[in-house]
């Protein structure tokens, strides 16, 4: 050994520097008071860059927590994309909600150590992180406990409703549009919804109402992948196999689930739980087609892109299995925020420099507008390429320009109205 190091010594350092990443103490299943702690002690630590707020209740009462990083919290900043991670979805798949928690922790040490790369996504970015969307469900399922927990006991909420086939089923109207060369985006829901709809799916839906969210994922249990939609299939089965549906950004989805599946340090091997991935990634109807999930939800409601992340064979691991866990999913969970920020925002303006709210931005070849957000600011992820965007609001005429989009920071593109007309103008 170099340096004089005995055995013991290097086995010594090693573990402390484990001890440092992991600090396996930390790793527990929270019960939902636990998490609760958890989260404001998180807020306590890092008060200047984080906020809770909650987004509903759950069926029995519960607080849907949500906390929110931002070098500003509570403030949107125009240009600076809003991001979330959602746990917990399945009551019974734990381990997204232990990561989120982690993850949380994570920031608030690594911002307060000075880690550049942590302290430019706080301050470039406004995250949102909700570790448990079913809190119900999870009190079931953590009653039972790892030892003992069945495969479905606590995945619904207390009324045993599965909150991802509990959206409004938004995908058989797009797909009517597509063969009608109908609306492709912002798809509107159906008459009384919200009677349709769990507390806790409600909302998560006014959430989405509330913040323009950009990119978002969706973790869940019982397989290792990155999913990513739809998860609806346009076509019956055939002869029992199921068929790829491909939504207009299929690219950037399969490269958005190759970014998590490959940070991570095993899903993208392929070989997990006794099924193969390639690459560790699915088109959601290509493994089973599901209705009324949540995936395909935000997709076609609002501007966000979200995936669904099946992190762990087993749904309810062993606090034991935690750190292990975390240390595979660390770099991905980061990584994958660091996405928001590819291809193309910037701001639809008028003539008196007043930003107009709720412009769409359509790219040419991708048949998914997207739209602006109240202070007239728009984020549009795109691969690198050279693409044909035009802009365009009621009462305006629309304008298009070409842009080259590369493969760093989103390329900042501004479009002025002036009368009723909109000129482009680049950054």
């Amino acid at each position: 050994l170099p340096w004089g190091l005995t055995l013991p010594w290097l086995t010594a350092l090693l573990l402390g520097l484990m001890g440092h990443l992991v600090r396996g103490s930390d790793f527990q299943h929270h019960r939902y008071e636990d998490m609760v702690r958890a989260l404001f002690a998180v807020q306590s630590e890092c008060p200047y860059i984080t906020r809770i707020y909650s987004i509903g209740r759950s069926v029995e009462g519960r607080h849907l927590y949500v906390l929110e990083f931002s070098d500003n919290p509570g403030i949107h900043e125009a240009l600076e994309p809003e991001f979330k991670y959602v746990g917990n979805m399945h009551g019974n798949e734990v381990l997204g909600r232990e990561l989120l928690i982690k993850f949380s922790q994570f920031l608030c040490e690594e911002y307060r150590a000075g880690n550049q790369r942590i302290t430019r996504l706080i301050h470039d970015t406004r995250i949102h992180i909700l570790p448990s969307m079913n809190p119900d469900g999870y009190e079931v399922a953590a009653r039972q406990g790892p030892e003992f927990n069945g495969y479905l006991v606590g995945r619904g909420n207390s009324r045993e409703i599965d909150l991802n086939r509990n959206f409004p089923d938004l995908n058989a109207l797009m797909y009517y549009y597509e063969k009608t060369n109908g609306r492709n985006h912002h798809l509107p829901l159906p008459d009384n919804w919200e009677q349709q709809v769990e507390p806790e799916t409600l909302a998560v839906i006014k959430w989405m109402q509330n913040y323009n969210f950009v990119l978002s994922a969706n973790l869940h249990g019982g397989a290792v992948v990155a999913n990513y939609p739809f998860d609806k299939s346009r076509d019956p089965r055939i002869r029992g196999r199921n068929t790829y549906a491909a939504t207009p950004d299929d690219k950037i989805f399969r490269k958005l689930a190759r970014t998590y599946s490959y940070a991570h340090s095993w899903m993208h091997k392929g070989w997990n739980c006794g099924d193969f991935f390639d690459e560790g990634i699915t088109n959601g109807a290509s493994w089973y087609s599901l209705s009324k999930g949540m995936q395909d939800f935000n997709y076609l409601y609002s501007n966000c892109f979200e995936i669904t992340l099946e992190l762990s064979c087993d749904k309810f691991p062993p606090a034991s299995a935690l750190p292990r866990e975390w240390l595979g999913n660390r770099e991905a969970l980061v990584s994958y925020l660091e996405q928001v920020h590819h291809g193309i925002k910037g701001m639809v303006y008028d003539e008196n420099n007043n930003p107009i709210g709720n412009a769409e931005i359509s790219v040419a070849g991708i048949n998914h507008d997207v739209t602006c957000g109240l202070d007239g600011d728009y984020f549009r992820l795109l691969l690198p390429g050279t693409y044909t965007v035009t802009a365009s609001a009621p009462g305006y005429i629309a304008s298009t320009s070409t842009v080259t989009v590369g493969p760093a920071e989103a390329i900042q593109v501004c479009f002025y109205v002036y009368g009723r007309g909109i000129m482009y103008m680049g950054a």
